[in-house]
């Protein structure tokens, strides 16, 4: 039996107001994607790439269509129920890693569990901590974000992503600033989270990163240009569960 999608936008238009006028930047998208897929949204600045994933994480509302992730409409939610709906489903991994700088590494992680409360709080730092560990950063769980280096905070902010075992993890340009020995280091990442059953979603301008996901939407002037699956790259057949060692439980 094939599993509903993980999300399915349906005619999906944004508009944004320029003086007298509006700007139209989604021109009536539809898309779904499977679990366990990783999906690369590419295409030429201003094409609307960074507007539809803001559309799939509820950070801004379509003008007109239906967005829906994991079941749940989220285009109907109000801020504080979408809130709650991002503690629960969605890690997102920016660009500029969004580290709170006063925290160290650890308490970066454990932040959105204290807000989620998904575990006990006796149970967060020991999750913290075994995150911090599956992205090879158990040794400097304790320094600021300033002490370590580019690619050690994108690192942690994956693991940070991971915090409340959402289904649904979505990447705006995750490797913009990170040299290609680290853009490696990061799919890599990205790859062993698909072999786990989640599914990931990334804007890039990378195209050899873009060439590596198992499925790439091109955006152009607002609307989905090519749709083109990746037989034999990075893509699996879902897990019915996350694996253990990535479990609340």
């Amino acid at each position: 039996m094939t599993p509903p999608p993980m999300i399915q936008v349906n005619n999906v238009r944004k508009l944004f107001p320029a003086g007298d006028t509006t700007i139209e930047v989604l021109k009536g998208i539809s898309c779904t994607i499977a679990p366990g897929e990783f999906v690369a949204i590419v295409g030429a600045s201003g094409n609307g790439k960074s507007t539809l994933l803001n559309m799939i994480t509820g950070i801004d509302h379509p003008s007109s269509g239906e967005v829906i992730v994991n079941g749940q409409a989220i285009h109907r939610l109000g801020e504080d129920q979408l809130a709650a709906w991002r503690g629960q489903q969605l890690g997102i991994v920016f660009q500029f890693f969004q580290l709170l700088p006063a925290l160290s590494l650890l308490q970066n992680v454990i932040l959105p569990m204290d807000f989620a409360r998904t575990l006990p709080k006796r149970a967060r730092r020991e999750r913290a901590l075994h995150l911090l560990d599956m992205v090879g950063l158990a040794d400097q769980a304790h320094k600021l974000p300033s002490a370590v280096s580019g690619g050690q905070q994108q690192r942690a902010a994956i693991a940070r992503a991971l915090a409340n075992d959402p289904p649904l993890i979505v990447a705006d340009e995750p490797t913009g600033n990170l040299d290609a020995r680290t853009t490696a280091d990061v799919f890599d990442l990205f790859s062993h989270l698909i072999d786990q059953g989640k599914t990931l979603v990334m804007v890039t301008h990378d195209e050899d990163l873009a060439r590596q996901a198992g499925r790439t939407l091109e955006i152009v002037n607002g609307l989905i240009a090519q749709d083109l699956p990746r037989p034999g790259s990075a893509t699996n057949t879902p897990l019915p569960t996350p694996a253990p060692h990535l479990a609340l439980r």
